[in-house]
C-alpha cells in the first residue's frame, strides 16, 4: 500500500515540479537561457531526449525515499519516472500532434507557445496547476492551421 501512495504522491509531485520550474524559466535570465532558445525553435528533442532531462534533473530526488523504505522508494521512484514519461511523450506530442492530447480541454503547453504566453499555461503534460495558481488562460487554439495538419496516430512523432 506505500507503494501505491508514494506513485501516486511522486506523480503529482512531479507534476508540481515541472510546473513551477516552467514558470521559473520565464522569470529567471540564467534558468531560462535554454527555454528561450527552446520557445525561438518553437520544437522538442524528441520523447527520449526529453525524458532523459527530466530524469538526469530529478534523478537524487527520486532516490531519497529509499533511505526510508524499499517500498516507499519502488513506489516514488516508479512514480517519478512514469511522469517523466508521459511529460516526455506529452511535450512532444504537444509540439507536432497537439489535437491528440484528449486528456486537457486545450493542449496549454502548445498554446502557451503558439500564442506566445510567457504569463500563462505553464503545464506541459497536465493544465491541473495552471488551475490551481491562475495562470490557466483558456484560448480558441483550435483553428484552420490545426485543422489542415494530417491525421496522425498517437505515436506517429519523434521519438530520439
Amino acid at each position: 500500500m506505500i507503494a501505491v501512495a508514494c506513485f501516486i504522491g511522486a506523480f503529482i509531485f512531479a507534476s508540481l515540479v515541472e510546473y513551477w520550474l516552467h514558470r521559473l524559466m520565464h522569470v529567471n535570465e540564467k534558468i531560462g537561457e535554454r527555454h528561450r532558445d527552446h520557445h525561438r525553435r518553437n520544437e522538442g528533442q524528441g520523447v527520449a531526449l526529453e525524458f532523459r532531462d527530466y530524469v538526469k534533473g530529478s534523478f537524487i530526488f527520486m532516490c531519497v525515499p529509499f533511505f526510508f523504505s524499499i517500498p516507499a522508494g519502488i513506489g516514488w521512484m516508479s512514480g517519478a519516472l512514469a511522469f517523466a514519461a508521459f511529460s516526455a511523450y506529452a511535450h512532444q506530442l504537444q509540439h507536432e500532434n497537439p489535437t491528440k492530447c484528449f486528456w486537457m480541454k486545450m493542449p496549454v503547453h502548445y498554446v502557451h507557445h503558439k500564442y506566445g504566453m510567457w504569463h500563462h499555461n505553464f503545464g506541459l503534460a497536465v493544465d491541473w496547476w495552471d488551475h490551481v495558481f491562475g495562470t490557466y488562460k483558456l484560448v480558441d487554439w483550435l483553428t484552420e492551421e490545426e485543422l489542415a495538419r494530417p491525421e496522425l496516430g498517437f505515436a506517429q512523432l519523434r521519438w530520439w
